[in-house]
């Protein structure tokens, strides 16, 4: 055995020694503390509660059946790390209104932080000025209702190319496909002027599969990031394929700056529309405070705009049409709703949404049983507080259970079955204020486009609908309902139904 295997062996051995004792003196102090911690399920030595997240059901899943018995405020020891998960709307709503601002950091995974990622991103970037100078931007530049509104030709383009892709297919096609690329098309013609998935261009082609293969890495546990001794290590070589495909990406980024660079300087528009690279270079040269947003900065900014984007929304839409799928009648009535407020031959478009009242109750039932990310991003306590009676200490990660309080019997009638009705006549949205409805989030951390996906998943719910009946292989009652996690909540088999035209 060489140098290199006996260090690693002692580096192995003596981090498990030291959180073996630390585990040991934590709990010994939690039993000693007069402080009062959460209950959750006794641990075991050096791996603590992982598994008791099981393997074969998705973590939030297990987290949920698990909160049943301990609580909706529940105490788990990840490997190293300390995490909180809350599951009811009355401990929401404490969170939120009381104490977020004890929980707006960020509990940062291994893969965040390739190429520096989480200093460059809005979504897990610290709380502090860059957080806020970057949700400034993005809210003002890129989905304030005046920029919606003056970048709906944009959109109306990629769903028209979208339904025109589908209708060149014959047979069965996984919907999830033409949705992603669509949606990757709008925000290319938004931020780049340009289309990115198209069969002339290769370097969109390439961006497209590198923002697919990044968005599955991410949806694959990592063991370093519950022991973070190990991070040197990266014993799966998770590490490694996210340096790769996050290099790969910003490579492509970097790019479309230098080539949009090379234009401004020789004054070429091509009469375009200022679009929100324009904006981005325009703001990292004018102001001081810029820096945040320059470089790699700005190179991750883009990025990130597009993972969350694309991957979201698109799992949202898929989502809709399974519930759609396997409830006939409510697909019937929604496209009545359509056919009365568009017109039997004509397209749907943005206009119409305000009068798409329950198409919109579809959208919110769909996200109440399956929100784009079960857990949403998970936040970190900066200082000791006391929480609901129990004390939290510092760094401790934080995870709020939206899929289970959208399934809260004690909130939801009949919670397991899918009920658009349910939202008609009800002021209940998922804007931060209903803390038993929260797929966007709340507070300080909320996610900042709400309005964009709002508009983006009706917009292309209500087209492909409308466009097309949808013919399921299969009975409906027997469509495969697993879920996986990657950046968002996807279903595990993608669906795949045969497209009828009904408007041709």
């Amino acid at each position: 055995m060489g140098w290199g295997s006996w260090l690693l062996w002692l580096s192995l051995c003596l981090s498990a020694a030291t959180m073996f004792f630390q585990r040991k003196r934590d709990s010994k102090t939690r039993k000693t503390s007069s402080r009062r911690f959460p209950p959750g399920p006794r641990g075991w030595p050096l791996v603590g509660n992982i598994l008791d997240l099981g393997f074969n059901s998705p973590p939030h899943q297990t987290l949920a059946l698990l909160s049943q018995k301990y609580g909706p405020v529940m105490w788990l020891k990840l490997g190293a790390v300390d995490t909180v998960v809350v599951s009811s709307s009355e401990a929401a709503t404490n969170l939120f209104k009381e104490n977020d601002m004890s929980f707006v950091g960020r509990a940062i995974n291994e893969a965040m932080r390739s190429h520096d990622y989480d200093k460059g991103s809005l979504v897990v970037v610290q709380y502090g000025p860059r957080w806020q100078m970057l949700r400034r931007l993005c809210v003002s530049e890129l989905i304030h209702t005046k920029q919606l509104n003056e970048t709906m030709h944009v959109r109306r383009k990629c769903v028209d190319d979208m339904i025109r892709w589908i209708k060149e297919e014959a047979g069965s096609i996984e919907v999830a496909q033409y949705v992603f690329m669509a949606i990757f098309n709008m925000m290319g013609n938004v931020m780049l002027s340009r289309d990115l998935v198209e069969p002339k261009s290769e370097l969109g082609a390439k961006f497209f599969c590198s923002m697919r293969g990044l968005i599955e890495l991410m949806g694959i546990p990592n063991v370093s990031d519950f022991f973070p001794f190990l991070r040197w290590l990266d014993p799966q070589g998770i590490r490694g394929k996210v340096d790769q495909e996050v290099g790969r990406a910003l490579e492509i980024v970097d790019g479309f700056i230098k080539e949009r660079i090379q234009s401004r300087c020789l004054g070429q528009s091509d009469n375009r529309r200022k679009d929100f690279l324009d904006v981005v270079l325009e703001f990292e040269s004018g102001k001081e405070e810029s820096r945040d947003v320059s470089g790699n900065g700005l190179k991750i900014f883009i990025l990130e705009i597009f993972m969350a984007a694309t991957d979201t929304t698109n799992s949202t839409v898929e989502w809709a049409m399974v519930e759609l799928l396997r409830n006939p009648a409510t697909m019937y009535k929604a496209q009545v709703e359509l056919i009365e407020v568009v017109g039997q031959k004509s397209k749907v478009e943005e206009s119409d949404i305000d009068r798409l009242h329950y198409l919109k109750a579809v959208v919110k039932e769909t996200m109440r049983l399956h929100p784009p990310v079960p857990l949403l991003i998970p936040r970190r306590a900066v200082k000791d507080v006391e929480f609901m009676g129990y004390f939290i200490p510092k760094d401790t990660q934080l995870l709020v259970h939206a899929w289970a309080l959208g399934r809260d019997p004690m909130r939801w009638d009949d919670p397991l079955s899918f009920k658009p009705e349910r939202f008609s006549n009800v002021d209940l949205d998922y804007h931060g204020q209903h803390f038993q409805f929260i797929p966007f989030g709340a507070g300080r951390r909320m996610c900042a486009g709400v309005a964009l996906a709002e508009r983006l998943v009706l917009f292309i719910l209500g087209s492909l609908i409308h466009s097309f009946d949808w013919v399921f292989d299969g009975a409906p009652e027997s469509m495969d309902m697993g879920e996986k996690i990657g950046v968002s909540l996807r279903k595990s088999v993608p669906l795949k139904a045969t497209p009828v035209p009904r408007n041709a």
